[in-house]
């Protein structure tokens, strides 16, 4: 399982965030459990949320960085993309991938990478937080976002940095 020396990241507080969760429609069970996840993980975290969702996870990153040049602090970006017989699921999980990771550095603020590539249906159903699932990716990509968020805010404010 992908989770094993996962880092234990505590509900971080971030009272006065604006964190938009930005969601890909495929695989509506997989999707679902995701943003249930996600949304548990900010309603712990204190923050102001908004969800949009996109066609699909190729339309992450430039959604992503429409909502943080819109004053979002962070995003939580959920996708599902499952290995098929076509190079396509290659292509979308390294734009998608790709994409996110230029609009975060480009725009100098956090997206929690809830994005799964999966071989199979079960995959997503282990990592989606549902009843029964090993693990729950929705939950961790929110509590990262929030937490590097905060990280962050505290070093542009002069803060410390804790090792």
């Amino acid at each position: 399982m992908s989770g094993s020396g996962a880092p234990s990241i505590q509900h971080t507080d971030g009272t006065g965030l604006k964190v938009t969760i930005v969601a890909g429609q495929w695989h509506e069970e997989i999707s679902n459990g995701l943003l249930a996840g996600a949304h548990r993980a900010l309603a712990a975290s204190n923050v102001e949320v908004t969800e949009v969702r996109v066609p699909g996870s190729f339309e992450l990153p430039v959604v992503s960085k429409a909502v943080l040049e819109a004053g979002a602090d962070a995003v939580v970006a959920l996708g599902v993309i499952i290995r098929g017989g076509t190079p396509h699921f290659e292509y979308v999980s390294d734009a998608a991938t790709s994409g996110l990771t230029e609009v975060s550095i480009a725009t100098g603020k956090p997206i929690g990478f809830g994005l799964l590539t999966l071989d199979d249906e079960q995959q997503g159903l282990d990592r989606a937080g549902l009843p029964g699932s090993k693990e729950d990716k929705g939950e961790e990509a929110a509590e990262a976002a929030v937490a590097t968020a905060v990280l962050l805010r505290s070093l542009r404010r002069g803060g410390a940095v804790h090792q």
